[in-house]
């Protein structure tokens, strides 16, 4: 499957902000993608198996429901009530159990899971180097020895050029019209997604404005590194595409470093 530059960028935070209280009922008909979802699924339940996975930003649950149809013992954590109130909802969804609150605090309990993982470019909405390196530190003290830290990301350095930024058209399942903006400012290490909005049923206009800090893929894996990581495997997709020069975004697997 081709790398999709959209694939890592539905918004959802891992603070809360207004969106996730306004636009809950609309997230998944705005930002669901039923092949990005097939191939992450399938990935993912690869390498958990029939044991346990964490998802960081669970949101209301693209992820983490197929997942738990797989077999694999699903939790999450997500700031947003409204998010987790749509997941419980759903069939499946009083099954998976969610924690309220910041996923780069997480109490320190003593126990392990299989794989952590946070999708859907989830890791570049967390605001600070300093909140990134945590999330790391956070992984890396719930995978044990014999687990995986998972992440997708944008690769800034390809995103960064005209060619990605500016004005596009965001596919959706609804009738519902959605235009994305994206503007890096490369002096902060940051880029904004202004998302204008014009419902299929004639209600008014919105605006989504998600900020996200990012990172290239030296960094990341410093960060990992300082947490006791290494990477093992890096792809440009989902899908397992290997990672070349070019690709806009890669999905990243560490383990604890050997």
């Amino acid at each position: 499957m081709p790398a999709s530059p959209e694939a890592p960028e539905p918004p959802e935070p891992a603070t809360a902000v207004p969106y996730t209280r306004r636009f809950a009922d609309r997230y998944d008909s705005w930002f669901g993608k039923e092949a990005l979802t097939a191939d992450t699924v399938d990935f993912l339940a690869r390498l958990a198996g029939s044991g346990t996975a964490l998802e960081l930003g669970v949101g209301t649950g693209r992820i983490a429901l197929p997942l738990a149809r797989r077999g694999v013992r699903v939790e999450g954590v997500d700031a947003s009530p409204e998010m987790a109130a749509r997941l419980a909802a759903k069939p499946g969804g009083d099954r998976i159990p969610v924690t309220i609150g910041d996923f780069t605090r997480l109490p320190a309990d003593g126990r392990t899971v299989d794989v952590v993982f946070v999708a859907g470019g989830t890791f570049f909405e967390l605001p600070t180097q300093e909140d990134q390196s945590r999330c790391f530190r956070h992984a890396a003290g719930l995978i044990g020895a014999d687990g995986a830290f998972v992440l997708d990301a944008i690769v800034p350095e390809v995103l960064a050029g005209a060619e990605w930024s500016g004005g596009r058209v965001v596919p959706n399942r609804g009738d519902d019209l959605v235009v994305r903006y994206r503007r890096f400012d490369r002096a902060a290490q940051r880029y904004h997604s202004h998302y204008a909005i014009t419902p299929g049923d004639g209600s008014g206009s919105l605006h989504l404005h998600v900020s996200f800090r990012y990172a290239g893929v030296g960094e990341l894996d410093l960060m990992a590194r300082a947490a006791g990581l290494e990477l093992r495997e890096r792809y440009g997709s989902w899908g397992g595409a290997p990672f070349r020069d070019g690709c806009p975004y890669h999905v990243s697997v560490y383990r604890p470093a050997r």
